[in-house]
């Protein structure tokens, strides 16, 4: 019985799904949310990132460059963020991910 047991639980761990956590937030009128973010590996401040608005999905994908708070569109010259915009979201997210670091004493 206790085999039994065992052997339910290591196939019932085994088999969990995977979470699919989406990256959504309520804007004024509107959902954005973070379907695709990659962050760029020469600028660490620039994030590539696909993002829908009230359910639509962008074309093609935009770089969101955190530190002079531009926008990007293939090619383009670049936008400065409007306040709530979804660079706001993309930078603000991360932003909190990277102040965890906290220096020694020595």
């Amino acid at each position: 019985m206790k085999f039994l047991a065992l052997l339910l639980i290591i196939f019932w761990l085994g088999f969990t799904p995977v979470a699919q956590a989406d990256m959504c937030r309520d804007r004024f009128d509107g959902r954005v949310c973070i379907l695709k973010l990659k962050r760029s590996a020469k600028n660490y401040w620039e994030y590539r990132a696909k993002v829908s608005i009230d359910g639509k999905k962008q074309k093609n994908i935009e770089i969101y460059n955190c530190r002079d708070r531009t926008l990007t569109r293939k090619g383009k010259y670049p936008i400065p963020f409007k306040p709530d915009s979804p660079g706001e979201l993309v930078c603000k997210t991360f932003q909190r991910q990277m102040n965890t670091y906290k220096a020694s004493k020595w």
